[in-house]
């Protein structure tokens, strides 16, 4: 749920309708999402929940505060779904989200402050899954 990094963090998991904010954790090198009106406590997401951004996500750019209009670290989307990346790997971080557009983003490396809110948590079982896919698929 949580990335390995936020083991020792106060958490809890995510739940439809959650506003978040995007967040940095104390005595953490890490990012991730905390509720609105619950700083310190992580909100763990599961593969494959959505998640909507009240404007285009953005990641950290070192010129984005020097040149503000020119959008530096702005992904081009607001609708993502959570990702578990690099699994293979250990000791890194494996929380990711996916774009709309295609583009899959660390949650390390998006920029603190940005809110988002839970638009569907996963199904639970593999009927469920099936169900899904089928609902989403665009030639329907």
């Amino acid at each position: 749920m949580c990335d390995y990094s936020l083991h020792a963090v106060r958490s809890r998991p995510a739940r439809a309708g959650d506003m978040l904010i995007t967040s940095e954790f104390p005595d953490t090198a890490t990012r991730g999402f905390s509720a609105v009106g619950e700083p310190g406590t992580a909100v763990c997401l599961l593969p494959g929940t959505e998640l909507a951004f009240s404007e285009d996500a953005a990641c950290n750019h070192p010129f984005a505060k020097l040149f503000p209009g020119m959008r530096f670290g702005s992904v081009g989307a607001r609708l993502a779904r959570f990702r578990k990346i690099n699994r293979q790997v250990t000791d890194t971080h494996h929380d990711a989200l996916e774009f709309a557009n295609g583009k899959v983003v660390p949650l390390t490396k998006l920029r603190v402050g940005q809110r988002a809110v839970v638009l569907q948590l996963p199904a639970k079982d593999g009927a469920g899954r099936k169900a899904l896919e089928v609902e989403q698929d665009p030639a329907l």
